[in-house]
């Protein structure tokens, strides 16, 4: 659908269609917030806030309620529901009133913030009475903050795995933005969630080949270039020259991309056989003309991931030879590194960076790629994002609302207005029920009235999702290694 084809009406879970008729008689406020609950024994206490600003760009900026939308829209919704339940006479007011711009106001804390789980992430209020039903009925485009949020979050807890391993056996983190690449184009559902979750990603990192995603950063948030790739084989460039000739066509590539680094995909037959044989004897000399700049990247594609990388690095260094770093790990040559993109998630990125320090090996000498997992293994129970209703006003007269599920304590929701300030120890903290300081809210006004207030850059953001130092920890112990395994294992499984 083309942006101008859209139809903010017809953007919503229809039985809110018929709310306007069941709020109580002469409400003037509804007052909602969105937030990432807190779960006991979830594997993530924090997230990533990102994506707001995308959604309000591309769906809720200016006049979004036109006559012809509107006819649509009532034609549409009697035929659903098989009798006449759209509030015509409402939208309309919001064109001829506002000229079909939405008089509604959110509040959200700066994109790339850090927010420990259970915290308020943004509110959003009518600002004319007459429109209190609003703030509810854009709730199903906002909750689909839920995913690149997720991402977000998911791609910087790879970030502080892969940082606290290449700190610890490289003794810096040069190059850590590089360490996973965004491999999930093909895997995720669309174009938009391409879009979404790949740009959510280069918030952490500058490695894609998530086009959508560069495009949607490019666009809404003013990065020219977000992420880099090189030139890579696939199997079919390969396999294309027949199993007798794998030489000829890893020779091809070489050929071809005799400058820069390139990646070649090298398990169509015999992985083993390949850097051996193939890249350690036949090619060798050719793979040593290269340099850092020119590096070759190996790319093993199937088997388990930890001991077929292992075997690899195993083999290379045999062939190739290996350094010493500045910390006693085992480095390949700057011409040579390999590149895991297969049954790459949290659990098995942890597994093989702790298994290659365990065999001396130096995280320098891998990349990552990671798609599925990064961009669609997850869902809005990932981080149980949610948006209620905390407060309302009635003939002037506010009330605190919330529920509270005897069933299910953990869905209890907030009371009140809700403030976001950082407590004497410095941590973020949720104030409800309207208390609070209102020149302590972190809460910053993006939206209102159909216009935008705050224009982030990714540049911004990036700097806002930076690594602290306690999420860079090289001097964990061995019992400590081994809680963390636990944990993520158990989290995942």
């Amino acid at each position: 659908m083309a942006a101008q084809d859209f139809n903010f009406l017809l953007a919503t879970d229809s039985y809110k269609i018929t709310h306007y008729k069941q709020y109580p008689p002469n409400v003037s406020k509804i007052y909602s917030y969105f937030e990432c609950r807190r779960k006991k024994g979830s594997q993530f206490s924090e997230c990533v806030f990102f994506g707001l600003q995308y959604l309000l760009k591309k769906y809720l900026l200016g006049q979004v309620i036109t006559e012809d939308k509107i006819q649509e829209a009532k034609l549409f919704y009697q035929m659903h529901f098989k009798q006449s339940v759209f509030d015509e006479e409402s939208w309309r007011k919001v064109l001829e009133k506002h000229n079909g711009r939405l008089p509604i106001r959110i509040k959200a804390v700066p994109e790339g913030w850090i927010v420990p789980r259970g915290n308020v992430l943004f509110t959003v209020e009518n600002t004319d009475p007459d429109f209190y039903w609003l703030t509810n009925y854009i709730e199903t485009m906002l909750v689909q903050m839920w995913y690149p949020i997720t991402v977000a979050t998911i791609s910087r807890e790879f970030k502080k795995i892969l940082a606290k391993h290449l700190k610890a056996t490289s003794g810096s983190l040069e190059g850590l933005d590089l360490k996973l690449h965004d491999f999930g184009y093909r895997g995720v559902s669309s174009q938009e969630s391409a879009a979404l979750g790949g740009a959510a990603h280069l918030v952490n990192f500058c490695s894609t080949d998530t086009v959508a995603g560069l495009l949607m950063a490019q666009r809404y948030y003013s990065c020219p270039m977000a992420g880099f790739s090189i030139p890579a084989a696939e199997h079919s460039t390969i396999i294309s020259w027949g199993r007798s000739r794998e030489k000829e066509a890893f020779e091809r590539v070489l050929d071809q991309f005799s400058s820069g680094p390139v990646s070649v995909v090298s398990d169509s037959y015999d992985i083993f056989h390949a850097c051996k044989h193939i890249w350690g004897d036949e090619l060798k000399e050719r793979v040593m003309e290269r340099s850092q700049d020119s590096c070759l990247v190996i790319r093993p594609d199937s088997g388990d991931p930890a001991e077929t990388l292992i075997e690899v690095i195993k083999i290379l260094g045999e062939r190739f030879g290996c350094s010493l770093n500045s910390v006693g790990f085992k480095v390949l040559p700057s011409y040579l590194r390999i590149i895991q993109g297969d049954g790459i998630d949290l659990v098995s990125v942890e597994e093989i960076l702790t298994k290659l320090s365990d065999e001396g090996w130096s995280a320098e000498n891998v990349f990552f790629g990671c798609g599925s997992s990064l961009l669609q293994k997850l869902n809005r129970d990932t981080l149980s994002c949610a948006f209620k209703c905390s407060y309302v006003e009635t003939e002037g007269k506010g009330m605190d609302v919330y529920k509270q599920p005897v069933t299910d304590p953990s869905k209890g929701s907030k009371r009140g207005r809700l403030l976001l300030r950082r407590n004497s120890d410095g941590l973020l903290e949720t104030i409800e029920r309207g208390a609070g300081k209102p020149e302590e809210d972190l809460l910053v006004t993006v939206y209102e009235n159909g216009s935008l207030v705050q224009d982030y850059s990714l540049e911004e953001i990036r700097k806002n999702a930076r690594l602290r130092d306690e999420d860079v920890n090289p001097t964990l112990h061995n019992q400590d290694q081994e809680l963390l395994r636990n944990h993520i294992l158990n989290g995942v499984h």
